[in-house]
């Protein structure tokens, strides 16, 4: 539940930045802090660490609480300001930036202009969060710990932003994609006179296109994978994905599984795809949501050293009651490839297994979205002009 003891003034500890949207080029940007602890967490980066939250299997009401703790104290800048030095309003962008690339939560001392008011915020993208107010002044009151590799690419002004994200995800776990889209988000890489701050939603869907594209470049180096059925959940979101011994191709298919099943021919669904030499366009129909699974599949054929055309069918439940942002998707897709998969000899037993799976776990008829799948269509074609 949102804190209803909310102050003006505090001393708490900042796990993330929140770099807003609307208004853009001209937008609001933020920290998050919980004051007095107020979700009474052992260590104050529990509150933005969305593998541990599902490495530990948070639940939602868990994970509301959590969020719901965080004030969001915001000013507003215009995203080039980062290249701005020396006014006053300046001292808080840094102490912003601070946050982003710190490895632990940063010691902050917050003035806002008026006492926030209990609220919840919902994101389609990005986890949520509590009530936001504006800044009067923002100051820390200790050293951010940063690390030396971090620091290295933020001073590396003739570095790409990708080959930024890409050195440090292959360096050491620590530096995960929620880690390296805050780097982004707060205009710490990149070109020094292009450098700019990252709305959050699009710093999150942008560091997992980074990192997923690496990946590809790398799979399509190995050899072809089987046959194979992976499963796995969580929170509400269950995902079964097939894959086959093909080149690199990508669908998913995100459809809602209400209590009681679907009848024949009624299933709601939307899609995105891209074939072996990727897409161009946004994923306009699964959101970030394609980005996240996409990384998260690319992940396991990257340790299997195998690549394979993909389709991934995720079922949203009723258990999955409230938005709570694309990590979810991407950490529910790590938990389904973790598990043991099913192999089959033939594609056609892994046709049947999927539709019986999904008509007896979901009551859903596969049979619709096999015959609207682009990922399959282009198999069959790819057979044909193999023959030729």
């Amino acid at each position: 539940m949102v804190a209803s003891n909310l102050k003006q003034e505090f001393i708490a500890e900042s796990p993330a930045p929140f770099i807003g949207r609307f208004g853009y080029p001209d937008i609001n940007v933020g920290v998050l802090s919980a004051p007095d602890n107020a979700a009474n967490v052992s260590d104050a980066s529990l509150y933005d660490a969305p593998r541990i939250w599902s490495a530990n299997n948070y639940n939602i009401p868990n994970l509301v609480d959590i969020r719901s703790s965080l004030v969001n104290s915001r000013t507003n800048f215009n995203v080039r300001d980062v290249l701005n030095a020396g006014k006053l309003s300046a001292k808080m962008l840094e102490v912003t930036q601070d946050v982003g690339i710190s490895s632990k939560p940063v010691d902050i001392e917050v003035k806002l202009k008026k006492v926030p008011t209990p609220k919840l915020h919902f994101f389609d993208i990005s986890a949520p969060m509590g009530p936001a107010a504006p800044l009067k002044n923002l100051t820390e009151t200790s050293n951010p710990n940063i690390d030396s590799r971090v620091w290295k690419v933020v001073d590396s002004y003739d570095l790409k932003a990708q080959d930024a994200i890409n050195e440090l995800y292959n360096k050491s776990d620590s530096f995960d994609e929620n880690f390296l889209s805050k780097i982004l988000s707060v205009g710490m890489l990149g070109a020094k006179t292009q450098r700019k701050l990252v709305p959050t939603r699009w710093s999150i869907t942008a560091t997992d296109d980074i990192i997923a594209k690496q990946l590809i470049t790398e799979i399509k180096d190995f050899p072809l994978y089987d046959y194979a059925a992976y499963f796995g959940s969580y929170l509400g979101n269950y995902y079964l994905i097939l894959f086959f011994p093909e080149v690199w191709s990508y669908e998913l298919f995100e459809m809602y599984s209400p209590n009681g099943g679907v009848p024949e021919g009624k299933i709601q669904y939307s899609t995105d795809h891209e074939n072996y030499f990727g897409r161009k366009e946004y994923a306009e129909q699964c959101a970030g949501g394609y980005y996240t699974v996409r990384l998260g599949i690319l992940e396991k054929l990257k340790q299997l050293k195998r690549q394979g055309s993909v389709l991934a069918l995720r079922f949203m439940t009723d258990e999955y009651s409230v938005p709570l942002g694309v990590w979810v998707t991407r950490e529910a897709t790590r938990k389904s490839v973790s598990n043991k998969p099913i192999v089959f000899g033939s594609k056609e037993l892994l046709f049947n297994y999927a539709k019986i799976f999904a008509k007896k776990k979901f009551g859903m008829e596969l049979g619709q979205v096999f015959g609207k799948s682009r990922l399959l269509a282009g198999m069959k074609q790819q057979k044909l002009v193999d023959y030729c």
